[in-house]
């Protein structure tokens, strides 16, 4: 589990640095709505303090959803704060902005390139064999 950790934080990292992520989920909403074949990865993220959070849990279920029917791989993380310091997501108060839902656009009409894409890409795709269709990745400890 933690090899694929190591590569979703390399492709949030990189995604970044060319621009090409969408963090929070009504930002991932409307993008979603306007252009989702820029939409190359999504990650839904929670932890214990959101896991009853009906509304957040609704806006997964159509994001989901819509990702199934877009053949966009997703996967899940369970540490809000963590996803946060990779990105560096703070606002100005220092608290962590919504990453409850990231997605790894395309920078163009090329497909983005990058090999930890491609690890995730495998990694959905076994799991899918297992009929696990939003498998759960933990991230690594800083």
């Amino acid at each position: 589990m933690h090899y694929h950790g190591k590569a979703l934080e390399e492709l949030l990292v990189s995604a970044e640095s060319q621009e090409c992520l969408t963090v929070g989920v009504y930002e991932s909403a409307k993008v979603m709505n306007v252009d989702p074949d820029c939409v190359a990865f999504c990650v839904l993220a929670t932890d214990e303090e959101y896991e009853c959070d009906i509304a957040l849990q609704i806006h997964f279920t159509l994001i989901q959803a819509f990702c199934f029917d877009n053949g966009i791989d997703i996967v899940r993380v369970n540490d809000t704060q963590r996803l946060a310091e990779i990105l560096g997501n703070t606002d100005e108060s220092g608290e962590p902005k919504d990453v409850h839902c990231i997605l790894v656009a395309n920078p163009s009409a090329d497909t983005f390139e990058d090999p930890a894409l491609e690890k995730l890409s495998l990694f959905c795709e076994e799991c899918h064999s297992f009929n696990e269709w939003v498998p759960a990745i933990t991230l690594p400890e800083c």
